[in-house]
């Protein structure tokens, strides 16, 4: 059975970038929606839970970095590359501190976004796992605890 793939979510302004960053990620499997602008961004993020938002930092009503602060609270989990064609320093640390999982530089490199998205993906899996993990160590040490009591 082929492994589903991760509901994806673009934003740029720009439609035919979100139209080519489309077919290249469902080509891979994918579930992909668009927004144009940020606001559009935000209604999505609150009516369908997304495993990855590629932004654009220089989107015509919000800037990405800023955006990255305004998606719903549900979006927490959610992988966060975000894009730009005006590389600084500044604008880069702001989204990582805002919460950006990745920076890429546009023209984006499909290649390496799919590289990045399957990378972000996997490193949230495996803390997703491991808080499992935890979660049923400690189950498992109470109850046994709470059993020799009873003893």
């Amino acid at each position: 059975m082929k492994k589903k793939g991760a509901r994806i979510l673009i934003v740029d302004d720009d439609t035919s970038i979100c139209r080519t960053l489309s077919l290249i990620l469902e080509d891979k499997g994918h579930t992909v929606q668009t927004a144009n602008t940020g606001k559009e961004a935000i209604e999505k993020c609150s009516k369908t839970i997304f495993d990855v938002a590629i932004l654009y930092i220089k989107l015509l009503d919000i800037e990405g970095t800023e955006l990255l602060k305004a998606l719903p609270q549900a979006t927490s989990k959610m992988v966060k590359v975000v894009f730009t064609g005006y590389p600084e320093l500044k604008s880069a640390v702001k989204a990582l501190n805002n919460g950006a999982d990745a920076y890429l530089m546009k023209p984006v490199d499909p290649p390496t976004l799919v590289k990045t998205i399957k990378e972000k993906l996997q490193r949230k899996a495996n803390t997703e796992k491991m808080t499992e993990e935890k979660i049923t160590e400690f189950l498992q040490t109470r109850t046994q605890q709470l059993l020799n009591k009873m003893q």
